[in-house]
């Protein structure tokens, strides 16, 4: 039991009275409970402010470059296969292996590996289902180097799909949390042990080896969705051991004891192989089908299969408010709509002059007066009677007007 005597409140000086069993102790509050801090220590590092003020900024800024970078690399590994097709070799979509000796497809391929970097460092910084939507933005680069690298137009509809895809992706980032909830390799285990995500995990990898071992052998080569669902199915188990992995590096440099834990060796394990995976199924994609086609459609997959995993594996959206989980959906689907438009109207011939007010309504030509031949032209009259020609059937019967 406890009892304030003397002053009311604990303040320094104040007397309470202390109560055990038969015994009572008067005591005196002379200072702090808490240990002095030196002069020289604030109580926050700079490095913490900074992670708490900027890293979700950090996130941005990697997420843009590993954008550009992305979308650069598919121009070059499509001048990469396509050389190669030009040079008669094997193509990728037949088994072959010859890109591997080109070295525009390693510039491509390596360029590439910088993007995944910079997407790697994205996600330790963001949350998932920031980064991941964010990818709109390679997919615009590589439509508009494609236009003059490769050769293929971008219309007004295309340029259009353009601008609403970086209004979506600003609308998610506006609306999107700002915080993350795994912080340690031990958090990350947990979510990965969820009863709810190793369901959805395996229906993936079930989902997966029906694709690549049933149904492209068969059917990948006439239809564009096979390769890419494939490519977008592996996506979702890359971007989480991604994420793992960026949690794990941000552990170690801040002396946590993760060599120890067995959980990043198996995320490495499991990004080595759906990278691998990812990059030979869109070679065999980027080879047949056309690149402004390819990619949006890659993308809108790729994105809806990642943004599911992070709602079932990291439970980002739990802390966000109803207005934010509506804003984040509203820029999704916006950037979905600009990738439709961006896809689906490729081939019209549709330009800024080709539009109805750009034309103007063309002066009618005046309608022509009939030749009236007088009385006087009589002469003439009857020399063009004599010197027509009988008139055939299809002809119609001409009639002369003398006026006098």
């Amino acid at each position: 039991m406890e009892r304030p005597a003397g002053n009311a409140s604990c303040q320094n000086g104040s007397l309470i009275s202390l109560y055990c069993s038969s015994q009572q102790v008067l005591c005196q509050i002379v200072g702090d409970l808490s240990p002095p801090v030196p002069s020289n220590v604030t109580s926050h590092t700079w490095k913490e402010r900074f992670r708490e003020n900027y890293s979700f900024y950090i996130g941005l800024g990697l997420a843009f470059l590993s954008s550009f970078l992305i979308g650069s690399s598919v121009i070059l590994k499509k001048k990469g296969l396509q050389r190669l097709v030009a040079s008669g070799a094997t193509r990728a979509v037949d088994g072959g292996y010859g890109y591997l000796k080109d070295a525009m497809w390693w510039a491509g391929f390596l360029t590439m590996a910088a993007g995944e970097v910079a997407n790697f460092g994205a996600y330790a910084f963001a949350p998932a289902t920031v980064v991941t939507p964010l990818g709109a933005l390679s997919v615009l680069i590589s439509a508009i180097l494609s236009s003059y690298f490769l050769g293929e137009s971008l219309n007004l509809l295309g340029k259009l799909g353009c601008v609403i895809c970086v209004a979506g992706s600003t609308v998610m980032v506006i609306h999107a949390p700002e915080e993350e909830k795994v912080a340690t390799v031990v958090e990350m285990a947990a979510k990965m042990k969820d009863t709810g995500y190793i369901v959805f995990a395996v229906l993936l990898l079930v989902l997966c080896l029906i694709l690549i071992f049933v149904i492209a052998p068969r059917y990948g080569q006439r239809n564009i969705l096979v390769y890419i669902i494939i490519c977008s199915v592996i996506g979702a188990f890359s971007v989480s051991a991604v994420k793992g992995l960026g949690i794990t590096i941000k552990n170690f440099f801040q002396g946590m004891p993760v060599v120890r834990h067995p959980l990043p060796y198996i995320l490495s394990l499991i990004l080595a192989l759906s990278l691998s995976t990812q990059v030979n199924f869109l070679n065999r994609a980027l080879d047949i089908f056309n690149t402004s086609l390819v990619f949006p459609i890659y993308y809108v997959f790729f994105t809806t299969v990642v943004v599911t995993s992070s709602i079932i594996l990291f439970k980002e959206w739990y802390s966000m408010s109803a207005v934010d989980i509506v804003g984040t959906l509203s820029g999704f689907v916006t950037i979905i709509l600009g990738v439709f438009m961006l896809h689906a109207f490729k081939d019209l011939d549709i330009s800024q002059t080709s539009l109805p007010h750009m034309h103007k309504n063309p002066t009618p030509s005046p309608t022509p007066e009939p030749t009236v031949i007088r009385l006087e032209d009589k002469n003439v009259l009857v020399d063009n009677i004599e010197l027509s020609s009988t008139p055939s059937p299809e002809e119609k019967p001409k009639v002369f007007i003398i006026h006098s």
